[in-house]
């Protein structure tokens, strides 16, 4: 005999209203309510999942190539102007940072007289 030939849809509805019938009236509202409650989150993260992303095109990076028969000094040419690039990026990045450090000490600082 298999499981599901013992399943009947009438005898869960039956067992179901029994054990209803033991409750006392504020658990079956405690039951409603968190019924209600469990269902508003579900439908929220389920609301929430809908978001659209907006678009963003792709980003492409080309590398550049160079022969396989470079002298050393052609080389090192190209590294020099990289290293000119590399110094001015990196100099505008400490900026940056100092700049954003700056931000923070005066928000802290302000912080600090109002004593938090």
């Amino acid at each position: 005999m298999s499981l599901l030939a013992r399943f009947s849809p009438m005898r869960a509805w039956r067992d179901l209203r029994l054990f209803l019938s033991y409750r006392q009236p504020y658990e079956l509202g405690f039951l409603a309510l968190a019924i209600i409650v469990t269902a508003i989150v579900i439908l929220g993260f389920y609301a929430d999942s809908k978001m659209e992303r907006p678009y963003k095109r792709p980003e492409i990076t080309y590398f550049q190539s160079w022969s396989a028969d470079r002298t050393d000094e052609q080389i090192k040419a190209q590294q020099a102007i990289d290293k000119v690039k590399e110094d001015r990026l990196r100099a505008e990045f400490k900026a940056r940072q100092e700049e954003r450090k700056a931000e923070f000490k005066r928000l802290n600082d302000k912080l600090e007289r109002w004593g938090l």
